[in-house]
């Protein structure tokens, strides 16, 4: 299906929660098709799922004016395909439409989705339609700078939305049999073999592993391309209660975390000890974390897993009240913000971890003195100070608090990269050390972070992604002591791309040769039976374009042009050239009747006309042939002198 004059129906001025439909496979799951909202030129915001929000910002260097999202009115993905049976119909739910850079197959589009925090590891999927005659390339990037393998991709086949015998689908024509191949060894959807435009051909996604910056690279291989990109989530409910062996059940604060250890919801246990966290995205790793109300303590581990992956989760808890003496405290960093996941030791083999909140407790102390102290901390955190003494007296049931601990958080290494417009979303930024390597990404607004690193030398390196180039150093040397170092900065320049069209005033041109000559070396392309020629991949600087007429044509003005393309990419359009046709050379005379001796008949007329008399021209012929006889003659008798 392409859109040639496309014109968004529904460019959302404010970014749209997902809608929630009922999906026909589970009655208890909802399905949620994400919101947009346009920011700017060729930029965009998605939110796939609420709870924990899941959004991404969106750049691309998509062909403009010809993009944008779309209401999903008039196409949509039906409860009657694959994805739709688990997510629920996308009908009336917006989508993005976006084109290649350049109708050139050397001039792809790059789409980048920079996460604001790493996607979770199921329940949520991306739906890429309309890839006929085109293709695309996925490019998932993890947290750690790794690029996903087609196994973590997830993808889950091929289907077409339009073909017949769809429950619900849009009234677009299409065949079952017309699914984009997909290629695990280059992560590349192809359209069906003829590149030919037809309607409905989409594949889905499930990753398996979480996401920071997930790009799409789309290339024509004919006609004016355009593809389609939806995506949805699954939502699940976690509920449980809290019960209490001494005291009441209700007031306890129960925390919801993701697999970051972020706060997503914190909720009251009711008078009967019930709680639910309601509309939670689909997938592992969770933990909910039960903060006793005062006077009371937590039977066993205090934070426990919640898994949405497959089903809702039912996590529950036990507490009593506190007999006779509890120890307890905060671990906090030296800016004074509290630090969960710290391992406390009480005595040898007593040992318990800090909450969300950075407390934590030790029920029923016998009388006696303790070393209380940090034991573990969280990698990049540092323990400041000793173990302190704390001392239960006898016949003593008044709780000791207090006994607090500061941990200090190891140096940060950050910078941003940026190129001519900005900030540049999901650019792998490595930092290596004697001891290893580790990798991030940068987040949407080109910034990046090495959090908690160890004292030592540094050499840190950014790689080029897609369509861009690095403008100035690529590495650069830091040393790491005991405090943060920021402005680690580099610099991209996007790749350009420039089209036209050679014609002359019959038409277009075909077979013309243009050469493209600049930083990277020649192009040489050859025009189409449209006229048109079209490149990418042109790093910055002054190129040089130059049109050799076919046969029969010659420029018409100018035959060479001189464009810049800068570090921001551009995309030249119109390079245009116009070809004269040659006329051709007037025909030869007809010969003259009699053939070769009309020459002589006509030399003949002439001396007749000028002497009055066929006399003189006999004996001048006469004459003529006695020379040519004579010297013939003495040319013989040469060659015998020379052979003898």
């Amino acid at each position: 299906m392409r859109c040639r004059l496309l014109v968004p129906v529904a460019l959302l001025a404010t970014l749209a929660l997902p809608a929630v439909l009922a999906s026909p496979a589970d009655a208890v799951t909802t399905g949620l098709w994400a919101g947009w909202a346009t920011t700017g030129i060729n930029a965009y915001t998605v939110q796939v799922a609420n709870t924990p929000p899941m959004t991404a910002t969106v750049t691309t260097d998509s062909r403009q004016g010809q993009t944008g999202t779309i209401s999903g009115a008039s196409t949509w993905l039906a409860a009657g395909t694959p994805v739709g049976a688990k997510y629920g119909s996308s009908q009336g739910r917006a989508y993005l439409n976006l084109r290649p850079k350049a109708d050139a197959p050397t001039a792809p589009s790059t789409t980048t989705y920079s996460f604001a925090a790493p996607t979770p590891t199921s329940g949520w999927t991306f739906v890429l339609g309309d890839i006929d005659a085109d293709k695309l390339q996925v490019r998932a990037i993890g947290p750690d700078g790794a690029l996903l393998s087609a196994a973590q991709l997830g993808y889950r086949g091929g289907f077409n939305y339009c073909a017949p015998g769809i429950a619900g689908k849009p009234s677009c024509t299409g065949s079952a049999a017309d699914v984009p191949a997909w290629d695990p060894a280059t992560l590349t959807l192809t359209g069906n073999a003829a590149a030919a435009d037809t309607n409905g051909s989409a594949g889905w996604f499930e990753p398996n592993a979480p996401i920071s910056a997930l790009t799409f690279i789309f290339t024509q291989r004919s006609g004016l391309p355009v593809y389609q990109t939806w995506f949805a989530s699954l939502a699940r409910d976690i509920t449980g209660t809290v019960s209490a062996a001494t005291g009441s059940p209700g007031g306890a604060t129960l925390t919801l975390r993701d697999a970051d250890g972020a706060v997503i919801a914190t909720t009251t246990s009711a008078a009967d000890g019930s709680y639910a966290f309601t509309g939670v995205q689909a997938s592992d790793g969770y933990t909910v974390t039960l903060s006793p109300p005062a006077g009371m303590i937590a039977d066993g581990a205090r934070t426990r897993p919640a898994d949405l992956a497959a089903a809702d989760a039912v996590v529950d808890f036990g507490m009593h009240v506190i007999v006779p003496v509890a120890i307890g405290g905060i671990v906090r960093d030296t800016d004074g913000n509290p630090v969960p996941d710290a391992t406390v030791q009480l005595a040898p083999g007593v040992t318990t971890t800090t909450g969300p909140d950075g407390t934590y407790l030790f029920d029923t102390a016998a009388v006696g003195t303790y070393q209380v102290q940090v034991v573990g901390v969280p990698a990049g955190f540092t323990v400041v100070g000793g173990a302190v003494p704390v001392t239960v007296p006898a016949g003593s049931q008044t709780p000791i608090g207090g006994v607090d601990f500061t941990v200090r958080a190891n140096p940060d290494l950050s910078g941003r990269v940026t190129d001519a417009g900005g900030g540049v979303p999901g650019v792998v930024v490595t930092a290596t050390s004697a001891g290893g390597s580790s990798s991030v990404v940068t987040g949407a607004d080109g910034s990046y972070r090495f959090a908690g690193l160890a004292a030592g030398d540094y050499t840190v390196t950014v790689g080029a992604p897609p369509g861009y180039t690095v403008s100035g150093p690529a590495s650069r040397a830091e040393t790491v002591t005991t405090s943060d170092v920021p402005g680690v900065d580099f610099a991209l320049a996007r790749t350009g791309a420039v089209e036209g069209t050679v014609s002359s005033a019959t038409g277009p041109v075909a077979g013309a040769a243009v050469s493209i000559q600049g930083p990277g070396g020649t192009t040489v392309l050859t025009t189409g039976a449209d006229g048109m020629y079209a490149t990418g991949g042109l790093t910055s600087g002054t190129y040089t374009i130059t049109v050799t007429p076919p046969p029969g044509f010659e420029a018409d003005g100018a035959a060479r042009r001189t464009i810049t393309i800068t570090d921001a990419g551009e995309a030249l359009t119109a390079q245009d050239f116009v070809l004269a046709v040659v006329a051709p050379p007037p025909p030869p005379p007809p010969p003259s009747p009699g053939g070769a001796g009309g020459a002589a008949s006509a030399m003949t007329t002439t001396e007749l006309a000028d002497t009055g008399s066929g006399a003189p021209l006999i004996a001048g012929g006469v004459a003529a042939l006695g020379a040519v006889v004579a010297g013939a003659a003495a040319l013989a008798a040469s060659r015998v002198r020379r052979r003898a």
